[in-house]
């Protein structure tokens, strides 16, 4: 019987091969998020069975689920980056010929951090919008679900309550449902702050650290927390809500669990996760560029919209197909969407995109300030220049609007932080161009001397700077001071270029960067370059003489924007240049 099935099966194989009009054979390695991996097995198998052929060639398409995460960390590691908050891919984990994420947020991410990843072609293939999963009982009692409206100031706001609702998240540096979520908290919480961005941030700074107390990495780790009998409903181990895709949802409620989830479609609606069907850039072989091709007209077809309706997924368009099981209050049609095309475009020039990577990267830092411990020497340039007005300002000095974002700036760390004042021009402390106005002290009993400090960051009349000895001596300081429990940094913001005539060289300093780099304590410096007149070749030659540290360079040319770029600099590693 094993000898007739074998040559049974050897005949099928050869006749399904003799009644195709192709030969050979191109393998296109397909990697995709796991909840799309079906309907994209399904549209490849139909396609393959059809004769899936290129120029003759016939083609062999394999797919394989692999979480986002992993595959951006594999990405992130042939480029020699890394994204702030991933663990490292294994290394049995390779890049794939086209790879399917859950979001366009990876992308840019990736190309924020890795300049060479360019992706040939980008296009949505699926979509599924951004829902509250909450347990009907709860929605109906909290909410009036399905009648009642809800937006993201109703969640934020519900962290101010005396006794709010446990509220559960996909840890957003690994996750974009997380990341997309802080994303819209973060613009709630800007809109109710008016102009009073200290409280919004501190209603910001009460919801990340409630959401970290009830974070996942893994989806099925955050739906076991949800309610599994009426007596589970608000107990002290469950979650009544949690940010996640539509299909989180459906696929949940698919299971008849005792207590379903509701969608609660929260306004105004944020981007839907659009899984970017992305034709990887060392797909360089025409043939199997053009079987991705292939592929990728073969999901975008009409017919593809049942087999991702089956799947619990929308089409691109925002539509959904036949037995779709849209969950109760769903629009039957959600705005298309259409990736953008990364931050950078082939050429290598910067692409416009109504979200940035550096978007990204400041929500990304939010939550590092907020969740997780660090420590940070922060040095100001209080140079004569910083007394120049800023046009932007209302005619405000570049000092006092650094001033005002140091301020803001602070309030963003949590007590696990430990942080750091010196001010630095020339001779500041006798020859030394710099001066301690607080020592690194933690948060918890120094916040208020530290807010104090700020104001001692006048500029010098006449001061020159004194960038160079200011560097080494910080990064020593932070050296001699580092807590292997902490995220070790130092920030310094800078205006000019260095004007110290008695300090050290440009190649001693690099000299002596070099020589003090240690990898068992690795301290990242963070320059950011304020106004027009920054030196940014000096500013990379330091950066450049720290290899491997994801030490960066950021620039505020409009020294209004120092908040946001600061925000971004703590959640991006190699800078912005």
């Amino acid at each position: 019987m094993a000898i007739v099935v074998v040559i049974a099966g050897t005949y099928l194989g050869f006749q399904q091969f003799a009644d195709s009009s192709c030969s050979g054979s191109v393998k296109l390695n397909v990697a995709a998020a796991p909840e799309i991996v079906p309907a994209v097995k399904a549209i490849a198998d139909q396609w393959t069975k059809a004769g899936a052929a290129v120029n003759g060639t016939c083609v062999a398409v394999d797919v394989t689920d692999e979480l986002p995460a992993t595959i951006a960390s594999a990405v992130s590691r042939d480029h020699s980056v890394a994204l702030i908050g991933l663990p490292p891919a294994p290394e049995s984990v390779q890049a794939p010929d086209v790879w399917v994420p859950d979001s366009s947020t990876w992308l840019l991410r990736l190309q924020t951090e890795a300049a060479g990843f360019l992706p040939q072609t980008i296009t949505s293939v699926a979509q599924s919008p951004l829902v509250l999963a909450m347990p009907e009982p709860i929605a109906k009692q909290a909410f009036n679900w399905p009648k009642g409206k809800v937006g993201w100031a109703n969640l934020l706001a519900n962290f101010s309550t005396d006794e709010p609702m446990s509220v559960g998240i996909m840890d957003p540096t690994q996750d974009a449902s997380g990341l997309t979520s802080l994303l819209a908290l973060s613009q709630a919480s800007t809109a109710a702050s008016g102009t009073n961005p200290i409280e919004g941030l501190k209603a910001k700074s009460r919801a990340l650290t409630a959401l970290d107390t009830n974070k996942a990495v893994l989806r099925e780790e955050l739906l076991a927390r949800f309610p599994k009998s009426e007596t589970d409903l608000f107990g002290p181990n469950t979650v009544s809500a949690a940010p996640l895709s539509e299909e989180d949802v459906v696929a949940y409620n698919a299971e008849r669990p005792a207590i379903p989830l509701s969608a609660i479609y929260l306004e105004p609606s944020p981007a839907p996760l659009d899984y970017p069907y992305t034709i990887m850039p060392q797909v360089v072989d025409a043939q199997k560029a053009d079987a991705a091709e292939g592929l990728r007209l073969q999901l975008l077809a009409p017919a593809a919209k049942n087999a991702l309706a089956a799947a619990g997924l929308r089409a691109p368009d925002g539509t959904y197909g036949a037995n779709f099981p849209a969950p109760m209050g769903a629009p039957q049609s959600s705005p298309a969407v259409t990736p953008p095309a990364a931050t950078k475009a082939p050429d290598g020039k910067a692409a416009s995109a109504a979200l940035t990577g550096g978007d990204l990267s400041a929500v990304v830092g939010g939550w590092i300030a907020t969740t997780k411990p660090g420590q940070a020497l922060t040095v100001f340039d209080t140079s004569g220049s910083m007394a120049e007005p800023v046009p932007t300002a209302g005619g405000k000095s570049r000092a006092q609007v650094t001033q005002q974002a140091a301020s803001v700036g602070l309030s963003l760390f949590s007590n696990k932080w430990s942080v750091g004042v010196w001010r630095f021009s020339t001779n500041e402390n006798g020859a030394k161009p710099w001066k301690q106005l607080v020592p690194i002290t933690s948060l918890v009993k120094g916040r208020e001397e530290l807010q104090d400090s700020i104001n001692d960051l006048d500029p010098k009349e006449g001061g020159g700077t004194g960038l160079y000895d200011t560097v080494l001596d910080a990064y020593l300081h932070a050296k001699k001071n580092y807590s292997p429990q902490k995220i070790n940094s130092v920030i310094l913001f800078t205006d000019g270029k260095n004007e110290n005539a008695d300090g050290i060289t440009d190649d001693k300093l690099v000299a002596e960067l070099k020589k003090a780099q240690d990898p068992k304590k690795p301290i990242r410096l963070v320059l950011i370059g304020i106004g027009d007149k920054v030196s940014v070749e000096e500013l990379k030659m330091i950066r450049d003489a720290l290899p491997g540290s994801n030490s960066g360079v950021f620039l505020a040319p409009d020294p209004t924007l120092i908040t946001s770029i600061f925000a971004q600099a703590i959640g991006s590693r190699t800078g912005v240049i």
